[in-house]
């Protein structure tokens, strides 16, 4: 009798939804909305935690989070206020993307798109030293995996060296900006893997036909083989148990009349 395929696991949490980042999130969306206008004072801080119902120091730690976006600013003695427009807003996502493993999905659909064109360019440009730092970089991932380690450092240095093999140091920036929000994915995406050995071969050989494919100057082959590696990842998400299938369900015309 075959062995019954195992159902997907439940959405698995990464970080806890602390007080601080909701209160955060609210007060953002009361300026971001123009609720709060620039040079409006913020309620004090026992007015928001009494209002929000928090404590002093949750409110001190959003209102920090928001300093730190540059959506407010402290006046000694004064209060804090909502700061003047920036002329460019710093790029960030919501903490919340770090909830759930389906949550970091969503990230990982962003760098497919980046990461195909990342690959193409990097064919068109790559010198010979960083495709040779290339290849130093794919046989560090093996190194760290023999040693007992994650190689999760390794694989978002792999990455990145893709990225330095453009030209262009916005694309590194930008991969760099990522990791954050794919890190702690990244080791849960590693982890099923090493549980199959299958899939370490599988992402043994992407990883090759990657480099392979810049090395040649290719670059549809590298745009290919960088968007299904990036894909073949999610799809092992799913064969190991970790996140349900995302595949758009479609009803047959017929049935949908009966």
């Amino acid at each position: 009798m075959p062995a019954a395929s195992p159902s997907p696991a439940p959405p698995l949490r990464l970080v806890a939804d602390r007080l601080s980042d909701r209160l955060a999130r609210l007060l953002a969306r009361e300026i971001e909305s123009r609720r709060l206008k620039p040079g409006d004072r913020l309620p004090t801080e026992q007015q928001l935690a009494q209002a929000h119902g928090v404590s002093r120091t949750v409110v001190r730690e959003a209102v920090h989070q928001l300093k730190s976006r540059n959506l407010v600013t402290s006046r000694q003695g004064s209060g804090v206020y909502v700061a003047a427009e920036p002329p460019a807003q710093p790029l960030i996502f919501d903490p919340a993307v770090l909830e759930s493993v389906q949550a970091v999905v969503h990230v990982v659909e962003v760098r497919r798109v980046l990461e195909g064109e990342i690959a193409a360019l990097a064919a068109k440009r790559a010198t010979r030293v960083q495709i040779a730092e290339l290849k130093r970089a794919l046989k560090a991932i093996d190194q760290a995996v023999a040693a007992g380690r994650d190689g999760v450092a390794e694989d978002l240095a792999f990455h990145r060296a893709i990225g330095e093999c453009t030209g262009n140091p916005q694309f590194s920036q930008l991969l760099g900006f990522l990791e954050q929000y794919l890190r702690e994915g990244m080791r849960i995406t590693r982890a099923n893997e090493a549980r199959h050995p299958d899939f370490m071969d599988a992402v043994r050989l992407e990883h090759r036909a990657m480099v392979d494919a810049i090395a040649a100057g290719d670059a549809a082959a590298a745009r290919r083989r960088a968007t299904e590696h990036i894909a073949h990842g999610e799809q092992r998400l799913v064969e190991g148990g970790v996140i349900a299938s995302r595949r758009r369900r479609t009803t047959h015309p017929t049935a949908a009349r009966k």
